[in-house]
């Protein structure tokens, strides 16, 4: 009988996530002498880099002090965080007055609510929501934060905003919970289910302007304390910056980039002439322009104070720059496309707007997220002007007397702070690639 081979146990297979990870890190990080020393030698850095940062920042740390001094008898290597704890109003608010503060925290959570059913997937129109967030938003944050007296025209656009911010809000909770738009929704609730679009609509408009007269005629009866442009200041007068910067610099890059590529010379000369100038130049140079020369070309008795100047000033230099942004995306549409549009019977506009632009967009999501975040940081130069922005308000701090000195917190806390937001808006600019499929697959 043939005696039969015992066959060794096998033993059992690592992972392959843990084979894969030993792998990557032979190939990558132990795969030479050189190699592993210089891992070793850069994880060395990293420990010690790591280590000091720990116990200067959290370990010997003060957070609670009056003054600065007493922060040096506590620790005297630590991190005296107890200054920048107490300037914290100051860093986000400015010199606004404290018991008005409610009106920013509610000009920043009428702004969420605006803007929350653009990241609601089952909200229709989500341009026109987008699109009134653009144009009237602002006149009912900008009389929240400034206040004072409404002329007519105040009244009517401010009006207008509340009646798309109420519009827009009950049109997402309907699209969350039902999947209808509120033009269905309230001719549904007439009695009028099956209509045409044309009578939808005249529905739709009837119910708004109902609501705008009550609204109109609401809002006559309050006002606002008027807060001066000079108490503005902190993370509050950055955000408001940039987001007008922001808000504007895309519509206003598109429309000089269409000028750029128009056929008609004057309106290509001009556009051109534009982008170049503002591109010539440093945008420091531009807020000084602004400040001084703005208020030689206005009509005699009309004064802009500061802020308007410097918003002005940095939605024009931003638009520059976002103009040839857009106009590198859109030459790499193919010119298939254009001609695709036109044998369908398509206008210029129509091309643009429905054919080509959208297409441009996606390309060049993650080069306008990123002159937004340059945006977002070359706020900080208004502080050279006068502007106590946030950076204004961090460098502040170790001029007022019981914080005599603290240089380093402040500025360490203000780049932890400009981190986040620039890597929030660098993780939304991928999400919004992944998500529009910007990339091509084969």
């Amino acid at each position: 009988m043939a005696s039969i081979k015992k066959v060794p146990a096998l033993s059992a297979a690592p992972p392959l996530s843990e084979v894969s990870v030993l792998g990557w890190m032979q190939k990558n990080l132990f795969s030479s002498v050189f190699n592993t020393l210089l891992t070793l030698v850069t994880l060395y850095i990293i420990y010690i880099t790591v280590k000091g940062l720990w116990v200067w920042g959290i370990a010997d740390a003060v957070w609670v002090a009056d003054n600065r001094r007493e922060c040096f008898e506590i620790s005297t290597d630590g991190a005296c965080w107890a200054g920048v704890i107490a300037w914290l109003d100051n860093i986000f608010y400015g010199r606004y007055p404290r018991q008005e503060l409610w009106r920013v925290n509610l000009g920043i959570f009428f702004l969420f609510i605006w803007m929350t059913p653009l990241w609601l997937p089952r909200v229709k129109a989500k341009i026109s929501i987008g699109m009134t967030t653009v144009f009237l938003y602002p006149f009912l944050g900008g009389y929240l934060f400034a206040g004072g007296e409404k002329g007519i025209f105040m009244q009517i656009m401010l009006t207008s905003a509340i009646v798309c911010l109420l519009a827009n809000t009950i049109h997402s909770i309907i699209g969350i919970f039902s999947g209808r738009s509120l033009p269905e929704f309230i001719s549904s609730l007439s009695g009028k289910k099956n209509v045409s679009d044309k009578t939808q609509r005249n529905i739709f408009l009837g119910f708004l302007a109902l609501i705008f007269v009550l609204i109109f005629v609401w809002q006559m009866s309050w006002s606002l304390e008027r807060v001066p442009w000079t108490k503005w200041g902190g993370l509050f007068l950055t955000l408001v910056i940039a987001g007008i910067g922001i808000a504007s610099a895309l519509p206003g890059g598109i429309i000089l980039a269409l000028g750029r590529r128009s056929r008609m010379p004057v309106i290509r000369v001009l556009s051109t002439t534009f982008i170049e100038l503002f591109r010539s130049v440093p945008i420091i140079t531009v807020l000084f322009m602004a400040t001084t020369m703005f208020p030689l070309f206005m009509p005699q008795g009309f004064v802009l104070n500061k802020l308007v100047q410097v918003i002005i000033a940095v939605c024009l230099f931003n638009a520059a720059y976002m103009a040839e942004t857009v106009r590198g995306g859109l030459q790499t549409i193919p010119l298939g496309q254009f001609e695709g549009a036109h044998t369908i019977g398509l206008g210029y506009w129509q091309t643009m707007g429905l054919i080509v632009m959208p297409q441009a967009l996606k390309h060049m999501i993650p080069n306008i997220v990123g002159n937004f975040i340059s945006l977002l940081k070359d706020t900080t130069l208004v502080s050279i002007i006068g502007l106590f922005d946030v950076l204004g308000m961090l460098r502040s701090i170790s001029k007022d007397l019981p914080w005599l000195g603290l240089h380093k917190e402040p500025l360490v806390f203000g780049a932890i702070l400009f981190f986040l937001i620039c890597f929030a808006m660098s993780k939304y600019s991928r999400h919004l690639e992944v998500k529009l499929s910007t990339g091509h697959k084969n």
